[in-house]
């Protein structure tokens, strides 16, 4: 079953990325159109909407997605109920096509909200109390992203369609509001400042499904939205600040995974990263350098997932990278596809990272940008290649080599999936750039401007090697916990409604409420009760009483 629905997902990929070459070639597009009511001259329709953009997107998630269940046909071999998590997959993977090709409010909410069910569906797939917990967390944080888009569908509802894009072009007042809401439900699902806690939470799912979701669909559905909403967001005046949170999220990333020890969550942090990169050259107004890093971070960051977890697995299921030194001695195929996927991510020359990322920094030097914005963008980048040498210094060079005593094999299935994920890792990006650009993207700079990008791709190894582990002791719960988003967004309200709840119990039902309220009425029932008690049972022995104390006050 798995094997089927891999190859079957394969094919339609290869046709759907052909088909999307096609239509770029001719600039062609179709809109579909199914009317389902009519209301108050409002139609309620079904759209879809075919362009090449829809059909790349489409075409990269079905790759990765058939690579993620080929992976999975051996990660998931000994689960009990791996056709369950089979079909939860591909639910998952349609509930993002559908937001894909979608072109009105209401299909894109059932995408929306189709990606946010599934996901804590496949978090708490290990029914455990820390699943529970992160599978809320992440559906309650996309919850908030599903009222945005609600609020907007209630907001273009009063002015005729629910297809946003006859508003596009125009300049109205109202639009101001519509596409402030869009930015924000785009921010919680791809995890910016202050909804980023949920990310590496999720990272309770098994690893094929992070692989999945992290690399090409729930994450990156708030960027594509973004995309296809450009000319709406790019008129807004809160440009700058939406601008200043996506790269105060790839610099509070960078630096938090630099103090994490747990792989999947290292891997999660980069995932961060990258998305504040993506939104930041979004917010410039370049959507065509945001898309394609897109798709080009999906390839190389979903073989970063995969070969995370057979390295865990190989691990006995430990996570903390401070045991699992000299694992390319045992695993040296794993180890060179986590190796190639790594340096795609850092950048490194000609492999598929290298084209999107270095694009963007030149676009963003061409940019009017003050001082204090180019130093937090570039030292973040510098975090990118910190964390990764970091990470590959405890797995192949200098970590405890003491959990090797259980060897797990890759499979053939994991063999297939590497090749074909490390085949897009190296060429996607040159062939992504000379069959998409009419003309190649080339943007003259002085020298020193030119190797910018490289010096300081070198000061962040240059920071890793002169601090080994980076001991800012006074500032590691500060950094490296992401500036308490964490606890800001989960634990902080649990706590005071614990607390306002407490002092309500201690002040209402502790005190004279619970005397006057609650006590009072059933004791002074239960008082009246026990007299009328003894009457109706000795009423022979009160009888007697009464009778002789009358008789002695009469004669008295």
């Amino acid at each position: 079953m798995y094997l089927f629905i891999s190859f079957l997902l394969l094919f339609v990929s290869l046709i759907l990325i052909l088909s999307s070459v096609w239509y770029l070639n001719n600039t062609i597009s179709y809109m579909l159109d199914w009317e389902v009511f009519s209301m108050n001259s409002v139609s309620v329709s079904m759209t879809l909407y075919i362009d090449w953009m829809s059909l790349m997107f489409s075409g990269v998630v079905l790759i990765i997605s058939s690579m993620v269940i080929l992976y999975s046909n051996d990660y998931m071999m000994y689960d009990n109920y791996k056709l369950r998590f089979l079909f939860l997959v591909f639910l998952f993977v349609v509930s993002m096509m559908l937001m894909i090709y979608s072109l009105n409010m209401i299909s894109i909410l059932l995408g929306w909200d189709g990606l946010g069910l599934v996901s804590y569906c496949l978090v708490i797939y290990f029914q455990n109390s820390s699943s529970y917990s992160s599978g809320m967390l992440t559906i309650l944080t996309n919850r908030v992203g599903d009222v945005f888009i609600l609020i907007g569908i209630g907001w273009i509802f009063n002015f005729g369609s629910f297809h946003f894009l006859y508003y596009l072009e125009k300049s109205y007042d109202w639009l101001f509001y519509l596409s402030f809401l869009i930015v924000l439900a785009s921010f919680t699902k791809s995890a910016q400042i202050p909804f980023s806690s949920w990310l590496p939470a999720a990272m309770a799912a098994p690893t094929p499904v992070s692989s999945l979701v992290h690399s090409s669909t729930l994450v990156t559905a708030g960027v594509y939205l973004l995309i296809r909403f450009g000319n709406l967001i790019i008129s807004s005046s809160l440009l700058d600040y939406f601008f200043i949170i996506s790269v105060l999220t790839m610099f509070m990333a960078g630096v938090g995974a630099n103090f994490e020890f747990d792989l999947k969550k290292i891997v999660a942090f980069s995932t961060l990263s990258q998305l504040g990169l993506m939104m930041s050259v979004l917010f410039l107004g370049n959507f065509d350098l945001s898309f394609f890093h897109l798709l080009s971070h999906a390839f190389f960051k979903s073989l970063l997932f995969m070969c995370s977890g057979l390295i865990i697995h190989s691990m006995c299921d430990n996570q903390d990278i401070r045991y699992m030194g000299g694992v390319y001695t045992e695993k040296p195929y794993t180890c060179t596809c986590f190796l190639i996927s790594n340096l795609s991510l850092c950048g490194l020359f000609f492999m598929s990272g290298f084209y999107s990322k270095d694009m963007i920094v030149e676009f963003f030097l061409y940019e009017n940008v003050n001082f204090s914005k180019m130093l937090i963008y570039f030292l973040s980048i510098s975090m990118t290649v910190c964390y990764t040498i970091r990470l590959m210094n405890y797995l192949l060079i200098s970590g405890i080599n003491n959990l090797t005593f259980r060897s797990l094999g890759e499979g053939f299935s994991s063999y297939i999936s590497f090749i074909i994920l490390v085949l897009f890792s190296i060429i996607f990006g040159s062939m992504y750039s000379w069959l998409v650009f009419e003309s190649p993207l080339i943007n003259f700079f002085p020298f020193y401007e030119k190797i910018f990008v490289l010096i300081f791709m070198f000061m962040g190894m240059f920071i890793y090697f002169m601090n080994n582990d980076l001991k800012f002791i006074n500032l590691f719960s500060f950094l490296g916990k992401m500036w308490y988003l964490n606890y800001l967004g989960s634990i902080f309200f649990n706590l005071g409604f614990y607390k306002m709840s407490l002092s309500y119990k201690n002040l209402i039902d502790n005190s004279w409420g619970e005397y006057y309220i609650s006590s009072y009425l059933s004791s002074l029932i239960s008082f009246f009760s026990v007299k009328l008690n003894l009457l109706v049972f000795n009423n022979l022995k009160y009888y007697m009483l009464s009778f002789f104390l009358i008789m002695i006050y009469f004669y008295i």
